[in-house]
């Protein structure tokens, strides 16, 4: 980057990093801790400890939101937010690197910053579209002079670069400002917008006093927007709604949709980030172009008691649709569980998922994910265990692979059911969360719990078990939990505020046909990544051990319940890390 970049950038954040203070503690963005003492301080020494060997990640600083994934004439762009200036949130530009195959990743300078009157106070998050003409266009919320967030647009200065390294903000901007009964300090994050019937539509997350809102605009020529007389959809209750992501999926098989695609193949999925509860919620429904409408099924709930995409440290995901290989893939943020001076001092935070394919499931009541296929390029070293039975209070260790960093695949077979314990009918208005932290992997069971020790001392001192557990419902009906549990994860006092949630989801499968279940599980440092029953249950935990790193971590197979099971099959890699990721990262 040159030198006179680096100056203009440098007296933005001088200028940027004081009014981010004001507005933030006027309470316009409650999405961050601000800390401001620590926004500017830049990272000295860069810890290698608990970072991450194959997941996605700047050499250094803060990262979240990715923003804007898209595929452009072969190349894959990743558009996130980033500090340059230190290791917490604040000072947040566009970060940009390229790919052509989403594991190895080259960085570039930031495609969008702090610099004109509709964004000086703030560049946040939005989305990328690719305009007839094969024309891509980025949408983002701007803080402008006023600290209003406002909808802007940037195009890049040169179509022919397939790198699209700079990124120009037309002074024709703002693009979408809210209306005057609107709140200006709950408006941001819009979508890839869609075209039908001669108009183009975008959403953009808010809030109207505690309901949720997915406020919808269209345009003719994607310049001038209309607020449209009703949202999208909104729910009562759920407060702002960040990053939305609205798009189809094909109701019959994994292949994905173009984001514009409607009609009687395909299901609409809306998500929304719950600033509240730092979770993220989905429903599936019904779209209805002409009137503009989205209703939830039946089977879909807004809010809290919603769906999720992943149940553990997954914030602000987004999707995009990859034409070169016909899927739709979605990204999402592993969100920092560590506390802020700990983020000073090792000098970075934050990572992105491995990107996942998504599709509907057979019977479109939920969407399924996996890691790309690409992924698999990185194994190494490969270990099998078949066939192995597991006692109550066993733990089989699974040898000579990199446990720190690593992939593993079982499949578990359970030779009865008879067993399971019968789920409590006061647990009945409780979520999972609550349930695993009643009935841990410590906790003795009936079938289960059962799974994998994942970042494990020697001694079990420390570990993190990633684990099912299976109920026996009143109506007699199996219920099984899934559960990722970082209270072990880490012998640091519990006064050191590491957060060490029982991160859990229920697992919607049919046991009495064959008894099995599989896992898979991506262990990357300080990232336990899971997908149970084919990708149905997805928990991603961030965790800091004290003993289980590097050589000296383990793996384990367990069981905890008075029922055996069987590992029917296990495969397990040591990970190579990338041949590139960002390394190339200067400001």
């Amino acid at each position: 980057m040159d030198t006179m970049f680096n100056k203009m950038l440098a007296l933005v954040f001088v200028f940027a990093a004081s009014v981010f203070l004001v507005i933030n503690n006027n309470g316009v963005d409650a999405s961050h801790n601000i800390y401001s003492r620590l926004q500017n301080a830049a990272a000295v020494e860069v810890k290698q400890l608990h970072r991450t060997g194959y997941h996605f990640q700047p050499p250094k600083h803060w990262i979240n939101d990715p923003n804007a994934p898209m595929y452009f004439n072969g190349i894959y762009h990743l558009f996130y937010q980033y500090n340059p200036k230190g290791a917490v949130w604040g000072n947040i530009v566009w970060a940009h690197s390229v790919s052509k195959d989403l594991i190895n990743w080259e960085a570039l300078p930031p495609a969008i910053f702090p610099s004109k009157p509709f964004d000086i106070n703030g560049t946040w998050s939005g989305s990328a579209t690719i305009l007839p003409g094969n024309k891509p266009i980025i949408l983002y919320t701007g803080l402008d002079a006023d600290k209003r967030q406002i909808q802007n647009y940037a195009v890049p200065a040169n179509y022919s670069d397939p790198y699209l390294r700079e990124w120009i903000k037309p002074d024709d901007n703002p693009l979408v400002v809210p209306s005057q009964e609107m709140n200006s300090s709950q408006f941001r994050d819009p979508t890839t917008a869609w075209w039908h019937n001669g108009h183009w539509r975008i959403l953009v997350g808010g809030k109207r006093k505690h309901r949720g809102m997915a406020w919808l605009y269209r345009s003719i020529d994607f310049k001038y927007w209309v607020k449209a007389k009703h949202p999208l959809h909104s729910a009562p209750e759920t407060g702002m709604w960040e990053c939305p992501d609205f798009f189809p999926l094909a109701l019959n098989g994994r292949s994905g949709v173009d984001t514009s695609k409607v009609g009687e193949y395909v299901k609409h999925i809306l998500k929304v980030s719950l600033d509240e509860t730092r979770y993220e919620y989905y429903t599936l429904g019904k779209y209805f172009p002409e009137k503009d409408r989205y209703v939830p099924d039946n089977t879909s709930v807004d809010g809290r008691a919603g769906l999720r995409l992943d149940y553990g440290n997954f914030y602000a995901s987004k999707t995009f649709f990859d034409p070169s290989k016909n899927r739709r893939i979605l990204w999402g943020w592993a969100n920092e569980s560590d506390a802020a001076d700990d983020d000073k001092a090792k000098g970075w935070a934050g990572v992105q998922t491995i990107p996942r394919v998504v599709w509907l499931s057979p019977d479109a009541k939920q969407v399924v994910q996996w890691p790309i296929k690409e992924l698999e390029t990185l194994r190494g070293l490969k270990v099998d265990m078949n066939n192995q039975n597991v006692e109550q209070g066993q733990h089989v260790e699974v040898k000579e692979i990199t446990a720190a960093q690593a992939d593993v695949e079982v499949t578990f077979s359970l030779g009865s059911l008879d067993k399971a314990e019968e789920f409590d009918p006061n647990w009945a208005n409780l979520d999972a969360q609550t349930v695993c932290s009643l009935r841990r992997s410590d906790v003795p069971g009936g079938v289960g719990p059962f799974g994998l020790l994942t970042l494990a001392s020697q001694n079990l001192d420390e570990f993190t078990p990633v684990f099912f557990r299976v109920f026996k419902t009143k109506e007699n009906k199996h219920k099984v939990l899934m559960c990722s549990d970082a209270k072990s994860s880490s012998l640091r006092p519990f006064n050191e505020k590491l957060y060490r949630p029982s991160f859990a989801g229920f697992v919607d499968v049919d046991l009495s046909a064959n008894k099995k279940i599989s896992l898979r599980t991506l262990i990357d440092h300080s990232v336990v990544e899971s997908f149970g029953a084919g990708g149905k249950t997805c928990i991603t935990s961030r965790v800091y051990p004290t003993l289980a790193v590097n050589d000296a971590a383990h793996l384990f197979v367990f069981n905890n319940g008075t029922e055996p099971v069987t590992v029917q099959t296990l495969t397990a890699w040591s990970m190579n890390a990338p041949q590139q990721m960002n390394q190339n990262l200067e400001f």
